[in-house]
């Protein structure tokens, strides 16, 4: 994404799972106007920052900070229990995004 507000990465490399964000800002930086990302890895971890954009474009910085794992997993109608740890690199990546906001 060109022009984005912040840009963020994490996760777990020794799993394979990395993800980045592209987070674009509305012009009073209250808004996630746009939110790209890259992540690889397992499934889990690429549709769960799949769910994550989907659920937080749009909406404002506040409640963005406040997704958690659990709303992701819900979101995608559940993971198996030991795939619940893909689902928190998409939100710490995001919390780290926009901790400047």
């Amino acid at each position: 994404m060109k022009n984005a507000d912040t840009i963020a990465s994490g996760g777990n490399p020794a799993c394979g799972d990395v993800v980045k964000l592209w987070v674009k800002l509305s012009v009073d930086k209250k808004k996630i106007q746009d939110i790209k990302f890259k992540a690889f890895g397992c499934g889990a971890c690429i549709a769960s920052t799949s769910a994550l954009t989907v659920i937080v474009k749009g909406k404002t910085i506040s409640f963005a900070k406040k997704i958690t794992n659990k709303d992701i997993a819900d979101f995608l109608g559940g993971l198996p229990p030991q795939k619940n740890i893909c689902s928190n690199f998409s939100t710490d990546v995001l919390k780290k995004a926009l901790e400047k906001f």
